[in-house]
């Protein structure tokens, strides 16, 4: 069946763009609110000398006798606050009340910081753990974090069911950890992926065309005024759409939305519910992009 979509001109202006948040992203009457824990993690193994907070949405709907999936969100304050541009438990209350995602636990991961450091940019370990390539990162969640939501909650072990999100440098972040571990995490949600600050690199473009085909599922997010949109170097526009291009030539299950505007967070807040709906799908549908 043909999808059909109302006309709407394109606005002239590609830099100075705002897109309105949908029904999926504010509070409905009607449906049940998750709750909210918030955790302190002090004594990493991961990255000494770092603290940070971590909060675990749990939907109403939850039963323990049915583990539930699992998404993780980087930059997880951000992602979790209701006044902001994703607002995460907004969104998976209306989406898990509706049957469009299974029942899923979500779990919001501040990066670190040296809380004995007085610099400011210095106390922040953000880029350190998000840009890397490597799986220190992926394995502090599968041993440090996740753990803590194991012991509480019930959460299936099946990996097609258990997502991993962010943006800017968190969408490497979300990428690199499935690449390196799709054991664990099969389903990514990345925006506006600062590929360019990897240390060594991007070094998607090379590697997805050579290596096996994983069994990920990736929804891609990528803005028309990025940074350095139009430089030959460090171009965040250029870097998505070539790692886009190399998912689409290795046959990926995967799914590339360009929007307008800058560095902002709020496109694909915006299209956080759609992200969900399509990453969340039952295994199988839709594989040929109809």
């Amino acid at each position: 069946m043909t999808t059909e979509i109302p006309f709407g001109p394109l606005p002239s202006d590609q830099s100075d763009v705002r897109y309105l948040h949908g029904p999926d992203s504010t509070v409905q009457e009607g449906v049940p609110t998750g709750t909210i824990t918030a955790f302190e993690w002090n004594d990493s193994t991961a990255y000494p000398g770092t603290s940070r907070k971590f909060w675990v949405y749990v939907p109403a709907q939850y039963d323990a006798l049915e583990p539930a999936s699992l998404m993780v969100f980087q930059d997880g304050q951000f992602y979790l606050s209701p006044d902001g541009e994703v607002r995460g438990a907004i969104v998976l209350d209306n989406l898990i009340h509706r049957g469009d995602i299974p029942i899923t636990i979500g779990v919001f991961v501040d990066p670190g910081v040296f809380e004995d450091v007085e610099d400011p940019d210095d106390r922040k370990n953000r880029n350190a753990e998000y840009d890397a390539f490597d799986d220190r990162y992926v394995n502090f969640l599968l041993d440090e974090v996740i753990p803590e939501v194991t012991t509480r909650w019930a959460i299936t072990d099946d990996p097609d069911r258990w997502g991993i999100c962010g943006g800017s440098s968190g969408g490497n972040c979300a990428l690199t950890a499935a690449w390196l571990r799709p054991d664990a995490f099969r389903r990514v949600i990345c925006c506006l992926s600062s590929f360019v600050q990897m240390p060594d690199g991007n070094p998607y473009p090379a590697l997805i065309p050579e290596a096996p085909r994983k069994p990920l599922r990736i929804f891609m997010q990528a803005g028309h005024r990025d940074l350095y949109w139009n430089e030959p170097e460090w171009n965040w526009l250029a870097n998505n759409l070539r790692v886009a291009a190399a998912l689409a030539e290795a046959e990926y299950d995967f799914r590339l939305v360009l929007g307008d505007g800058g560095h902002s967070p709020n496109h694909g807040g915006v299209l956080m519910p759609d992200a969900l709906r399509w990453t969340f799908r039952p295994t199988g549908a839709e594989q040929t992009g109809a």
